[in-house]
């Protein structure tokens, strides 16, 4: 697996220059009381290393910041908000493409899609070869099952099983005009969509796998 962040200016020249480079792209928000503030970028994190080791991609550093607004009400959680990652992803897009043949902005955050994808327009709009893959978890919208058992396959000695609980676990598009227009402490008091009862490191293993094994088609499928 070959990271960015370890190589000198040479080694990029000699053996990563005209590469594919994928960008994890996380957030740093509330992920219920029992999930670190990481979680979606450790998710991130792991989807472009393992895209590294089965196809030789180059990953950069990851961005620990994004569009997180709606988690605005609870400690610890730094957004630069919509309009910042947009621009933020368009420049570093733009300073990549003078080094990596092709650019896959790789976000495990939600509350990114929409400026990630305004980004990947502009840029392919200038004839950028860049694309955005946004990994996918059926059940619980935030820090439920899904998310607990991906950390817990991921990080175990970091998730607070003790003080895992309950969320709000009202369909969400039913709850979702509210948490628009007031964020999720309107709607769930502990931060938590869903319920992470249930979850296990065996079955975040299998979420995982599943989410590589369509990272890799999506990688196959666009190669020149």
């Amino acid at each position: 697996m070959t990271s960015l962040a370890d190589l000198a200016w040479p080694e990029v020249e000699h053996s990563a220059a005209g590469a594919l480079l994928v960008v994890p792209i996380g957030a740093t928000e509330q992920h219920g009381p029992h999930l670190p503030l990481s979680t979606d970028t450790d998710i991130a994190v792991a989807l472009a290393e393992a895209i590294a080791r089965e196809r030789g991609a180059v990953v950069a550093p990851a961005l620990a910041f994004g569009s997180s607004g709606e988690h605005a009400g609870f400690p610890g959680t730094l957004s630069i908000g919509p309009a910042a990652t947009e621009l933020l992803l368009v420049e570093l897009v733009r300073s990549a493409s003078a080094t990596f043949a092709r650019v896959v902005l790789l976000s495990a955050h939600g509350g990114n899609a929409e400026c990630v994808s305004r980004a990947e327009t502009r840029l392919r709009e200038e004839q950028r070869d860049v694309r955005a893959f946004f990994p996918t978890w059926s059940g619980d919208a935030h820090a439920g099952r899904a998310e607990t058992s991906l950390m817990l396959a991921l990080a175990p000695e970091r998730v607070r099983l003790d003080r895992a609980e309950s969320g709000v676990t009202t369909a969400l598009p039913e709850i979702l005009p509210r948490l628009r227009d007031a964020g999720v402490r309107a709607v769930s008091k502990n931060g938590v969509l869903g319920d992470p009862a249930g979850a296990s490191a065996e079955e975040g293993r299998q979420l995982l796998r599943s989410a590589v094994d369509e990272l890799l088609c999506f990688v196959d499928d666009w190669r020149p």
